[in-house]
């Protein structure tokens, strides 16, 4: 059996002495030095145990401050008992794929994991094997996702106010496909759902795919316009309110705590629901005013995904509800895709458990706010005057000068193989509003779109 590595012995002991109260919430710890010095490690090597500690939730980081005992139990995954569901009906049959209660399988739809473990697969799957048991890679796997990232997401939830258990936490493909599955589940035709105007794009498309009836709502930089929406809750009664509270994409925007407490009245004297996408929520401080917060997961349906801070093709998200529409969703997902990659969301799993997702993070808030200040410089330098986004995250919401026409600026951008985001896709009108450009900061210092937008904006 192959012996644990000294940072892993390291996390054991500590996470031990954590759990049987040796060590209080709120106590701090040894700082890396002396913990490496009583260890008898490199520091490299202790700042690591301590990384993966925060990870699991065992410890939390203050900046200048060093490491503390975190406050608060750990959450677990009730586990569930055998209990065996007769399939009877298309819900059950396919929960049973997933969660094999049963010992005897003729009704299983896929091949054996046996007949699957000598294969070229087995090398790629090698890893996530070690994440858990022999074979479990080539399962489906339940429905509702890989049951320690369920555990991980939950405890970040409830580091930022939200109240939440595992059992109130479906992982999905990414965040699109959370926004499907609610949608799916609870729009039917001609009901009428707002919106943020400008909003998020690729929401529009699917509500028109469900023949939904899209209503948008003003956004301002410190979140949805109150008088605008009360004026249009006057005259419909929506379903649905579909809104992201920080890094608001695409404006950049950050809702504020008064905004935040009039639209859940709003949302309580009208009866309608709030589905919050916080795609940039580990960029953003934990305490940073989420509805789901102040809501506790009663009229808020919290979504979140990995694609915006560790890979777009690593398509690993979750929606995170009430219990009552948390199973609706996972009945949902069951009848439409079975069930998410076991492989994707063990790896995501592995990586915040060995403290890796955190140091990346470190990393990419710091690159992100290198990048936003080299962006606004450089696009004031072509006539851009882009304001600084209070809540920080990827996006510039760039008005354009006057007699700049946003559709002929794309098309002309496109004739020299330059990608442009013209305002007008961000809102479901799509008509009448202010010519406008999303920058992502990433690109926005980029000479050949500089070049351009110099050349074009010079010219008028």
């Amino acid at each position: 059996m192959t012996r644990p590595s000294k940072a892993s012995a390291i996390v054991e002991r500590l996470a031990a002495s954590i759990e049987a109260g040796a060590l209080r919430p709120g106590e701090r710890v040894a700082s890396v030095r002396d913990a490496a010095r009583e260890h008898g490690v490199s520091k490299n090597t202790m700042a690591g145990a301590y990384d993966r500690l925060v990870a699991s939730g065992h410890l939390e980081a203050r900046r200048g401050a060093g490491y503390f005992v975190a406050a608060g139990a750990r959450p677990a995954v009730r586990r569930a008992g055998p209990e065996v569901e007769e399939a009877l009906d298309l819900v059950s049959l396919l929960r049973e794929q997933g969660e094999a209660h049963y010992a005897v399988r003729p009704g299983d739809g896929r091949p054996p994991p046996g007949w699957m473990e000598e294969s070229e697969l087995g090398v790629h799957f090698a890893r996530a094997a070690r994440l858990g048991g022999r074979g479990e890679a080539h399962e489906y796997g339940s429905a509702w996702g890989y049951a320690p990232l369920r555990e991980r997401i939950a405890l970040s939830l409830q580091e930022r106010a939200i109240a939440c258990t595992p059992e109130q936490v479906l992982l999905t493909q990414g965040a699109n496909h959370a926004l499907d599955l609610i949608i799916r589940q609870m729009i039917e035709p001609d009901d009428a759902v707002l919106v943020d105007d400008p909003g998020y794009y690729p929401l529009f498309g699917k509500l028109r795919l469900a023949r939904a009836r899209i209503i948008g709502v003003r956004r301002l930089p410190d979140g949805p316009d109150l008088e605008d929406l009360a004026a249009k809750l006057a005259l419909v009664r929506p379903k649905l309110f579909f809104t992201q509270s920080l890094a608001h994409n695409p404006t950049g925007g950050t809702l504020s705590p008064a905004v935040a407490h009039g639209l859940l009245q709003l949302a309580e004297r009208h009866g309608f629901q709030i589905v919050e996408d916080d795609a940039f929520a580990d960029l953003m401080p934990a305490s940073a005013p989420r509805l789901a917060a102040l809501d506790g997961l009663r009229r808020v349906l919290h979504v979140g995904t990995f694609s915006k801070t560790l890979s777009a093709s690593l398509r690993v998200g979750f929606v995170a509800a009430s219990p009552p529409i948390a199973q609706a969703l996972g009945h949902m997902k069951l009848l439409t895709v079975v069930a998410t990659s076991q492989y994707a969301e063990r790896m995501v799993a592995g990586l915040i458990a060995g403290g890796h997702y955190l140091r990346h993070l470190r990393r990419l808030r710091a690159r992100v706010e290198r990048a936003t200040d080299a962006a606004l410089r450089d696009l004031a330098s072509v006539g851009l005057a882009a304001p600084r986004p209070p809540g920080g995250g990827f996006y510039l919401w760039a008005p354009l000068p006057e007699g700049i026409e946003e559709a002929g600026l794309v098309r002309e951008a496109a004739a020299r193989s330059i990608f442009l985001a013209p305002g007008a896709v961000f809102s479901p009108e799509r008509e009448g509003s202010r010519p406008m450009l999303r920058i992502h900061v990433a690109h926005a210092s980029d000479p050949r779109f500089l070049d351009f937008m110099r050349g074009r904006l010079a010219g008028g």
